[in-house]
């Protein structure tokens, strides 16, 4: 694959907070953006990269556990139901990982990446995924569901992270 631009943005990065824009128009430069998403997430060993997640401000997902890749625009859970709790890491916020409850099924409506409607129903960790995905897509991480202990501990690991970035020289780029 050919290496991409993007850059996984690391927590402490603004960029992460900011809700994501709705697309209005899909267009074709939609298309080559997730294309590249895809590809940074394959990439970085992902299951799914949000466009806040590369600097994007725009509703944009990819996601592929292993069975296919989704690509989708504007996606919002329309649907939940029952519970599970799983372990989730994420690449914005290496090195940690947390158990986060969730809806164990959910119904997502969406747009392709031609602009068409799709409504996907997912369970158990595709579901998860998803909710993953969608999260960043409102500013919210992993880290937002710790206790308030488990934030406690998270600090002096979250501060390594953000200061190992800072401390990395221009052009290069942690792999995660």
């Amino acid at each position: 694959m050919n290496a991409t631009a993007l850059e996984i943005r690391i927590v402490g990065d603004p960029a992460l907070r900011k809700k994501a824009k709705r697309v209005s128009r899909v267009g074709p430069g939609h298309a080559k953006t997730l294309s590249d998403m895809a590809r940074q997430m394959y990439d970085s060993k992902g299951i799914g990269l949000a466009a806040p997640q590369v600097g994007i401000n725009e509703c944009l997902i990819v996601v592929d556990i292993g069975t296919g890749l989704y690509k989708l625009i504007n996606p919002r859970i329309v649907r939940r139901q029952g519970r599970q709790e799983l372990e989730e890491g994420c690449l914005s916020v290496p090195g940690v990982y947390l158990k986060v409850r969730r809806a164990r099924k959910i119904r997502v409506e969406a747009l392709d990446e031609t602009g068409a409607a799709r409504t996907i129903d997912a369970e158990d960790l595709l579901a998860c995924v998803f909710q993953h995905e969608i999260d960043h897509l409102e500013g919210k991480l992993i880290i937002d569901y710790a206790s308030f202990l488990e934030k406690l501990s998270l600090n002096k690991k979250l501060r390594n992270i953000k200061n190992e970035r800072l401390s990395e020289p221009q052009g290069q780029h942690t792999r995660l």
